[in-house]
């Protein structure tokens, strides 16, 4: 138990966080409504982001891989938590989108470093139990956040709630400041960061794609059937309101439920994480949450699309988990920020595409059916990936030193 003391508080820190960006999500949407009436300002806040994501990734890993993680990730925590505080004090949208754009630049160093640093703290036998805790701490965070904030939203305003938010990345950033510090070699590493080194480092991940197939093969049918699952994610509200013919309030019964699918997903992935293969977590837990998504899809009243998102919510858990800790236990750590930050830019730029694509032929044609059609797809790749992680002579990839209990 002594080994998952620092596992566990950085557990911690980063769910209080995540509990946080709940509650301030649904404060800053009603907040901008608020302000201009508009549900198209509303809309830009998901623009901010993938822009955030497209002019900071060619760039980011080459830093975050040369500097030491653990002061990165407080820095990035103590800036996010400066700026949301100053938001409640704009009156002005473009203000506000700027200032959201700054907080999403610094953000984008956030998620790269925490998965190094994970890496590094964590033992190899304890990353899938680990990933799974994260998994459930997530959506505890996402089943408990949106109805604190709206309890809040009620009581204090969203000022308050926003406010909050900026306290959940002090709280975060004071949690890793506790921890370990596991970059001491980076420490008198300077190295200037200019077009030669991009390049340079753009060749080495090159290098190392070429050079390790079998963890690409995977990783591409991985991020394929979940990007298509992420772009069915921007029709969800839209096919339960219009399609089914459900109630605002329905549709927040079915996205709490879901929470819970995940939160009992992440629960039983932690505690089988000794007894189940890495391969059937990620394999069966993707094959599976992309079957969820067409029993979504194929749906036609309440109980059928609350029971397939539970289903898909449970499943989605351990795909994830799965996939984090084969991607920790096969990419150098030392190349595994500027490996997942050029590889996040590609997802989003790809991610974008479908989203539109889905978005237009869904109105040239039956919502329904191009969504069960997409789902599909997602599957036929879920199925290729659990075919391709089922090779016996690919065991190596997979295999797992387990020597520590939780």
């Amino acid at each position: 138990m002594k080994s998952w003391k620092n596992p566990l508080l950085l557990i911690a820190g980063i769910g209080i966080s995540y509990l946080g960006n709940w509650i301030y999500l649904i404060a800053l949407n009603l907040s901008i409504l608020n302000l201009t009436g508009s549900a198209a300002a509303v809309a830009g806040l998901y623009m901010i982001r993938p822009i955030a994501v497209l002019i900071t990734n060619t760039w980011s890993g080459s830093i975050i891989d040369r500097v030491n993680k653990r002061k990165l990730m407080i820095m990035v925590d103590v800036i996010r938590g400066v700026f949301v505080l100053c938001i409640p004090f704009l009156g002005s949208l473009w203000a506000i989108y700027a200032l959201l754009l700054l907080i999403n630049i610094a953000g984008s160093f956030f998620g790269p470093s925490s998965s190094v640093y994970m890496t590094k703290l964590v033992p190899a036998e304890n990353r899938k139990r680990f990933n799974s805790l994260m998994s459930m701490i997530s959506s505890g965070a996402f089943l408990v956040g949106p109805a604190l904030s709206g309890f809040l939203i009620m009581l204090v305003g969203t000022k308050f709630c926003i406010f909050i938010n900026a306290i959940t990345f002090f709280i975060c950033a004071f949690f890793i400041y506790l921890l370990p510090n596991v970059d001491e070699k980076v420490e008198n590493k300077r190295e200037q960061i200019n077009w030669r080194t991009l390049i340079q480092d753009w060749l080495v991940i090159r290098d190392f794609a070429k050079s390790a197939k079998y963890f690409i093969t995977v990783y591409i049918l991985f991020q394929s059937a979940m990007i298509v699952g992420f772009a069915l994610d921007s029709q969800e509200a839209t096919f339960i309101k219009q399609y089914l013919q459900l109630s605002d309030q329905d549709y927040g019964w079915i996205v709490s439920i879901t929470g819970l699918g995940a939160l009992a997903g992440g629960s039983v992935a932690a505690f089988a994480a000794k007894k189940i293969q890495l391969r059937l977590y990620l394999g069966v837990g993707m094959f599976l949450t992309a079957v969820g998504y067409v029993f979504f899809y194929a749906s036609f009243n309440f109980l059928s699309a609350t029971l397939a998102f539970i289903f898909l919510g449970f499943f989605m858990a351990f795909a994830n988990s799965g996939y984090q800790t084969f991607f920790q236990n096969n990419v150098p750590v030392e190349l595994m920020g500027r490996f997942g930050s050029i590889a996040e830019m590609v997802q989003g730029m790809i991610q974008i595409g479908l989203t539109l694509l889905l978005g237009l032929t869904a109105d040239w044609f039956s919502l329904q059916a191009v969504c069960i059609i997409f789902s599909i797809v997602s599957t036929g790749f879920a199925g290729i990936l659990l075919a391709t992680v089922m090779i016996p002579a690919k065991s190596m990839y997979f295999e797992e030193n387990v020597k520590v209990n939780l």
